[in-house]
């Protein structure tokens, strides 16, 4: 939710103009799938010197990050508990600007093809100095999400695995400023992957669609939305250790159903995923917006809607 945006007036000359931005996300894409084919290329060939029996079949929604998320759903009867951060780091203008979520998440899977999750939220915010935000330095019981995923297309035997989730959000604090606010959400997600080489080198592709309505201080209730597309390379490079690499492109409007443009960023960073033990692992991503644009504002980057930097840590305990 965006309800106290943060008007950065960094440039008013309006001197860069939307072609140019669109040229350098273009840019940005193709360098990150040329990188993308040369560790396929590489992968490809280091994946046949090695001993291929020793890497084993791993369940892809983790392996990504957790910003992208893969397609599995895991094995019928499934329970897990998992606490899941996502922080947001650094807004123009100076100052500071750290504001962190915290789901405690409880994970059943009823069937091979579903899966429910949901839990209370607690977030954190840290802001000093930051223009259009006030000081905070507080934790809050924020909310609750819950999340009901779908196995579209199964992995066998069609080669690309494809889920859906749906996910009703509440919250009671701006995700952003941290004022008080009624909010409701819905994250709508399709997640897919497919495996390039046998339980070693994975791709990940998301689509993404969030409707939110708030209302702050009992006034009116205003809608956004944000449209995302993330594409993510992960590479087992010894059991039960996957690293890889996370782009995404974000865009955020006022409407619930895309209605005015405020502005997009393009994230990109490493992820890191790690099966501990046979019921413990952990899933992190780091990301930077390495460009990004607000309508009226000649900043390379969009502060407003997004952060700097985003971050991603989850662990999970079965039982």
């Amino acid at each position: 939710m965006r309800t106290q945006k943060i008007k950065l007036h960094l440039d008013k000359k309006q001197n860069i103009t939307m072609s140019i931005h669109s040229r350098c996300a273009v840019q940005t894409l193709f360098a990150f799938f040329a990188i993308v084919t040369a560790t396929i290329f590489v992968s490809t060939f280091v994946a046949q010197a090695q001993d291929a029996g020793a890497f084993h079949e791993v369940e892809t929604k983790y392996i990504f990050g957790n910003f992208t998320v893969g397609s599995s759903t895991g094995i019928e009867g499934e329970k897990a508990f998992e606490p899941e951060t996502e922080a947001n780091f650094g807004k123009g203008g100076g100052g500071h600007y750290g504001v962190s979520q915290t789901t405690l998440e409880y994970e059943y899977t009823p069937t091979q093809y579903m899966q429910i999750v949901f839990g209370p939220t607690v977030s954190y915010y840290n802001i000093h100095g930051v223009p259009g935000l006030d000081d905070r330095n507080m934790a809050a019981i924020n909310g609750f999400e819950a999340e009901f995923r779908s196995v579209l297309i199964d992995r066998n035997p069609s080669p690309i695995a494809v889920t859906l989730s749906l996910e009703p959000e509440f919250h009671s604090r701006d995700e952003t400023s941290g004022a008080k606010v009624v909010n409701y959400g819905l994250e709508a997600k399709l997640e897919a992957d497919a495996e390039l080489i046998k339980n070693r080198l994975f791709w990940g592709f998301n689509l993404l669609y969030e409707p939110e309505t708030t209302r702050a201080d009992l006034g009116q209730w205003e809608n956004e939305s944000t449209f995302g597309i993330s594409s993510a390379l992960a590479y087992q490079i010894v059991p039960n250790v996957v690293i890889g690499a996370d782009l995404w492109y974000l865009r955020h409007y006022d409407g619930a159903a895309f209605n005015s443009f405020t502005g997009d960023a393009v994230y990109l960073g490493p992820t890191f995923y790690w099966k501990i033990a046979p019921k413990v692992l952990m899933s992190a991503a780091w990301e930077t917006q390495i460009t990004g644009h607000e309508p009226g504002v000649s900043a390379r980057l969009d502060f407003t809607d997004f952060s700097r930097q985003r971050a991603r840590l989850l662990l999970e305990f079965e039982f």
